[in-house]
């Protein structure tokens, strides 16, 4: 069945039931599918062989609008982060090869292609457009991610991939009609399709939460209890913050049911804290890369908490096959989750082995219950606040700079956000880490920029020549 096929259902069997709030904007289902299906006339009308959309809208009503009339036309939407640099903002328009740029307002003067600018406000309710036989096969959302080669890489997923995992998780974890979704995650962000494509085919309204909220654990709790929130999927950073300052002594929150969190790990010491102050929340460990979206979770058990040993990642999701490879400990994925491929220079790079695998780069084992537990990066990646970041993106970055005669970049464990970077550099002559804090900062996101420098005479190297990565990540561990 087509992606949209059970949101499509409910704007006939309940047009009034609300399917989303923002603010005080209020949008129901059948209103929804309406100005989606008016932009979509918009979007065909600019170009009818529309494949891509670059989205670069917020995250809210109007981003939510643009995505589905995006999929309403057979093309696949391409959410950005708009606090991005415009240099990488660009990189992502040009890589995608995208035939509209979906706004709001004006054109903004960091847009390269300003005749890609389709302003969202000239959705007219009299036009209405919708495609028809979209195979499950096409591509609905291409997912830009640090790339291993420096640049940012489109994981491209199909409406199969998406559908699949979103009739998973809403059967999974019970989504009706009668449930409220708390919605915090960014469209670019993977988790997202869990608010938009499980909620919205059940029925469920989703109300999206104030960015301001992030920073005051007390005042997101108050919300989520004054919006009498019953499910809510988002990292364990958020969530930890919670567990600290949420004040949820004082702070009900009886109609909330189910928490999911993925993305990064969450430590032991602070998920127990977090359920025993919500003896009456169910909580799910939900794990994968953005290449499988979620192919384990794990039913948070709390008595098994009470050991202390990390928690595992649990038995296979939404279907999948899952495979140790006996030399590495590699964590292979077989799944209908799968990406197609990755989205490169125009093109569909496939990425699968011949068999259909995703080589997840994720060391696991098997405990004494038959779980899979994490056991970290078989490579340099990091995860910083829920986002992979590759080192080579953050030195290709530095090594720009003509001061900085080599570049290596190393994570740092935070209790907060996972790992942060830390950039170990060689400076020619008399140069000073100070001059190369401030370009870097301007060219990269704030999640992927450097909370440490160090500055070396020369690098350590073994004996055949390569890097000794591991003395770097001794000086990083004592910093």
């Amino acid at each position: 069945m087509p992606l949209l096929s059970d949101f499509e259902q409910q704007c006939i069997d309940a047009p009034n039931a609300i399917a989303f709030i923002e603010a005080d904007r209020i949008c129901r289902y059948q209103q929804v599918g309406e100005l989606a299906e008016a932009l979509s006339y918009l979007i065909h009308a600019k170009n009818h062989k529309t494949q891509r959309v670059i989205i670069a809208l917020n995250r809210g009503i109007d981003a939510a609008i643009a995505i589905l009339a995006t999929l309403n036309i057979g093309a696949c939407y391409i959410p950005l982060d708009l606090k991005n640099p415009p240099s990488r903002l660009n990189f992502i328009i040009d890589d995608a090869d995208c035939q509209c740029i979906v706004g709001k307002g004006g054109c903004p003067k960091w847009v390269e292609q300003p005749d890609l600018w389709l302003d969202i406000n000239k959705t007219n309710l009299n036009h209405r457009y919708k495609a028809k036989d979209i195979p499950p096969s096409s591509l609905a959302a291409i997912l830009y991610t640090s790339g291993s080669t420096g640049l940012p890489k489109g994981v491209a997923l199909s409406h199969r991939a998406i559908k699949n995992f979103a009739d998973w998780a809403a059967d999974t974890f019970d989504i009706t009609g009668n449930d409220k979704i708390a919605s915090l995650t960014p469209f670019y962000f993977d988790l997202s399709v869990f608010d938009l494509f499980s909620g919205l085919s059940r029925g469920a309204m989703i109300h999206f939460i104030p960015d301001r909220l992030t920073f005051s654990p007390s005042r997101l709790t108050a919300w989520l209890s004054a919006h009498d929130m019953t499910v809510w999927y988002t990292v364990p950073s958020i969530l930890s913050f919670i567990a600290l300052k949420g004040a949820l002594s004082i702070t009900p929150l009886p109609r909330l049911k189910s928490i999911l969190f993925a993305g990064e790990v969450f430590h032991t010491p602070q998920l127990l804290s977090l359920c025993e102050q919500l003896p009456a929340v169910n909580f799910y460990n939900l794990y994968g890369p953005t290449e499988t979206n979620v192919c384990c979770y794990w039913p948070v058990d709390r008595e098994q908490l009470k050991t202390g040993n990390p928690i595992p990642i649990g038995q296979a999701a939404c279907g999948s096959a899952l495979m140790i490879h006996p030399d590495t400990n590699e964590l292979l994925v077989k799944s209908e989750n799968n990406l197609s491929g990755y989205w490169q220079q125009g093109q569909l790079m496939p990425t699968l082995s011949a068999d259909g695998y995703y080589s997840t780069g994720d060391g696991v084992r098997l405990n004494e219950k038959g779980e899979y537990c994490y056991q970290g990066r078989l490579d340099r990646m990091l995860k910083c606040s829920g986002y992979r970041v590759e080192p080579a993106e953050i030195e290709r970055i530095i090594l720009k700079n003509k001061q900085v005669k080599q570049c290596v970049v190393l994570g740092i464990k935070d209790k907060t956000s996972g790992q942060r970077p830390v950039a170990i550099v060689v400076l020619d002559n008399d140069a000073t880490i100070a001059e190369i804090v401030k370009p870097t900062r301007q060219a990269l996101p704030a999640y992927m920029q450097p909370c440490h420098y160090i500055a070396l005479d020369v690098l350590p190297y073994l004996s055949h020549g390569k890097i000794n990565y591991h003395s770097l990540q001794q000086q990083v561990d004592n910093l």
